[in-house]
């Protein structure tokens, strides 16, 4: 007798063990468990921690909860000025409902990434090419709000989309490096003639205030000197004022003018047989 219940006790230990290891269940922290009695959903998503199943009756599906990268494949489109783009981006997203996730959509990571390259080409088709270059935050929020549409009847939330990287063809490349270099030159072309101008009015009131104060002219003149024998060097040019030669070439022919007339008082003279 002793022996049967001996061996009873041991075949009922033995299939509570076989039963709870085939009922217990760990979610981590990052998880959610989805528990299915009989093909239907039971209940709300299993917490973290330790949790126990109907072996037979019940199967749980446990769901990742961790923000997910998603990476989407380049797309190629014709921007809405007609020029052929090569456009790829990154979605991040979640799950939010577990339940959601499992119930209403066989694939949640493979419909997001559909979804995604549709939105992308369709963006790239409402876009020029200077807004997907330069103002691709207002593209980033519309792509997003493109795709985050659909995906909360599915469980998951968008948390954002970033486009990484816009391909150009090579003749297209070419024709903007000519453009920019153009629109560099026509800058650079622009500034010069404007410090031109400022440079001809400063000057212009410089002389207009050198003329009305002649000692001001030599004032700068005598700066000039100074500015040049500081280099120390051996030729000095010394710039001398045009008036001041014509006032000493007037001063020299009026003398020799005066010595060629004769006097008035002073008569030739006669000749012998006179």
């Amino acid at each position: 007798m002793v022996p049967e219940l001996v061996t009873a006790g041991v075949a009922a230990c033995s299939v509570g063990i076989v039963y709870f290891a085939a009922a217990a269940r760990v979610v981590k922290q990052y998880e959610r468990g989805v528990v299915f009695r009989l093909g239907r959903l039971a209940g709300e998503a299993r917490a973290p921690g330790f949790t126990m199943i109907l072996p037979v009756a019940e199967r749980m599906s446990k769901v990742n909860m961790q923000i997910v990268t998603l990476p989407i494949p380049a797309q190629e489109g014709i921007t809405r000025d007609n020029v052929t783009v090569r456009v790829d981006a990154v979605v991040y997203f979640k799950v939010v409902d577990a339940a959601a996730a499992l119930v209403n959509v066989e694939d949640y990571k493979f419909a997001v990434s559909q979804m995604a390259q549709t939105s992308l080409r369709s963006i790239i088709g409402k876009s020029d090419l200077d807004d997907l270059l330069s103002n691709r935050e207002k593209l980033n929020q519309g792509l997003e709000l493109m795709i985050d549409s659909p995906a909360i009847g599915w469980g998951v939330q968008i948390d954002r989309v970033e486009i990484k990287d816009v391909s150009l063809p090579e003749s297209m490349k070419r024709s903007m490096a000519r453009q920019a270099e153009a629109d560099r030159d026509r800058r650079a072309r622009i500034i010069n003639a404007d410090a031109e101008l400022q440079a001809s009015k400063k000057l212009a009131e410089a002389a207009q205030q050198m003329a009305d104060t002649p000692a001001a002219l030599q004032l700068r003149l005598l700066q000039t000197v100074t500015a040049v024998a500081a280099e120390k060097n051996s030729t000095l040019v010394l710039p001398f004022p045009v008036e001041l030669l014509r006032f000493l070439e007037k001063a020299h022919e009026a003398p020799h003018e005066h010595s060629l007339e004769p006097p008035h008082d002073q008569q030739p003279p006669r000749e012998l047989g006179e």
